[in-house]
């Protein structure tokens, strides 16, 4: 087996890069990662060098890996800045490196396609050995599902976790039906914080990407726009994305649009894939009481049950997620650096860390609001 780099997504027609990726998982697919490139949410230019590999042999392509060569780590949400900053102080370089990972998007799912399992464990062994080879600082696989997270340890990548909040349907009729399951004082809140929302007289609609006018798309990413320009920030992606990707005649985009009179005044990008869908971005106009939660979280749980989903990934962070039915769970990076010192450093650093990790989980878990059932008597 061989490897290659592909300079873009394009290099590959969609329907061989996507027989290699679960067809359920949207951020993977051909559609989404080649309207990064062409729209500028991704290149040299902004710290993110498309460089994807491709393993080969004489059947044909075995697996790939969607690879860039990062100048920073930003939009990366697995936060390795103090590595860096030690890295600098030994008078090595940490920048660039690289990352098997998507742009902007700490959810969980494949991060290697692959034809058979030798084929995810050749592509996993080849992470460090690509970056060795490129004389960069080392290889990140973020957020991986189980399959690729055990090639990449048995590569000998080392393992980082954090907490994240997700969603699960245990089969509820409706809104009330689960916040049945809630004890008495959260459930108040809850129906409280919807009820400002209602007597604000902002309404709520979900719809399809491709469902939207230009002209609705441009009201939606003004709102988007909005909330990196109130932190003095660059969106991560483009009116050009949106307008590409977003009306596709098969687009996994969904879009929470809150109402006020005529105006649309916030709205809640997400993706649905599979069984499950993604809350992704966030955007208002203004501020308004309780709206976000409204926004972002109860309608897509409403909307999980009416379309029977059974999981919503709301996310990175957000312990106040937690309060609102969303339960913690742990995600999973793997990681490999050139500089034997740094790394054993790091290891050193990972092992205490998860152990915090797990205690937090088991923490956070124990203030579900869930109602608490007593175990029955043993006789």
């Amino acid at each position: 087996m061989r490897v290659r780099h592909l300079e873009s997504v394009a290099a590959l027609p969609a329907a061989l890069w996507d027989a290699l990726f679960p067809s359920g998982y949207p951020f993977t697919r051909h559609a989404f990662l080649a309207a990064l490139e062409a729209h500028d949410c991704v290149g040299p230019e902004l710290g993110w060098t498309p460089c994807h590999a491709v393993l080969g042999d004489e059947a044909g392509i075995a697996a790939i890996a969607p690879l860039y060569l990062k100048a920073h780590s930003y939009g990366e949400f697995v936060f390795d800045f103090a590595w860096a900053d030690a890295s600098r102080r030994i008078g090595q370089p940490y920048y660039p490196k690289f990352i098997n990972a998507i742009p902007f998007t700490p959810c969980t799912g494949p991060r290697i396609g692959a034809r058979d399992a030798l084929s995810r464990k050749t592509m996993a062994q080849q992470l460090p050995a690509l970056a060795a080879a490129a004389g960069v600082s080392g290889a990140h696989a973020l957020f991986l599902d189980d399959a690729d997270f055990a090639a990449c340890r048995a590569a000998g990548m080392v393992e980082r976790n954090d907490v994240q909040f997700h969603w699960y349907n245990a089969g509820y009729a409706d809104f009330a039906g689960f916040l049945a399951t809630f004890s008495s004082d959260k459930r108040k809140k809850i129906l409280r914080e919807r009820r400002r929302v209602a007597e604000a007289g902002i309404r709520f609609e979900v719809r399809a990407g491709n469902d939207l006018s230009e002209a609705e798309w441009q009201c939606v990413y003004r709102l988007y726009a909005n909330t990196y320009a109130e932190r003095g920030q660059r969106p991560y992606l483009t009116r050009e994305f949106f307008l590409d990707y977003g009306r596709q005649p098969d687009t996994a985009v969904r879009l929470v649009l809150a109402i006020e009179g005529t105006e649309m005044v916030a709205v809640a990008i997400l993706l649905r894939g599979g069984d499950t869908l993604y809350g992704r971005h966030w955007g208002a106009a203004d501020r308004y009481n309780g709206l976000h939660f409204e926004t972002c979280y109860y309608q897509g749980i409403d909307y999980c049950i009416r379309e029977g989903l059974q999981h919503f990934d709301a996310g990175a962070q957000g312990e106040h997620k937690l309060a609102r039915g969303f339960t913690p769970m742990i995600t999973r990076s793997a990681h490999w650096l050139a500089e034997p010192r740094l790394f054993d450093a790091v290891t050193d650093h990972l092992a205490r860390e998860r152990a915090y990790v797990g205690e937090r989980e088991a923490l956070l878990d124990a203030h579900s609001p869930y109602k608490r059932i007593a175990a029955e008597p043993e006789i």
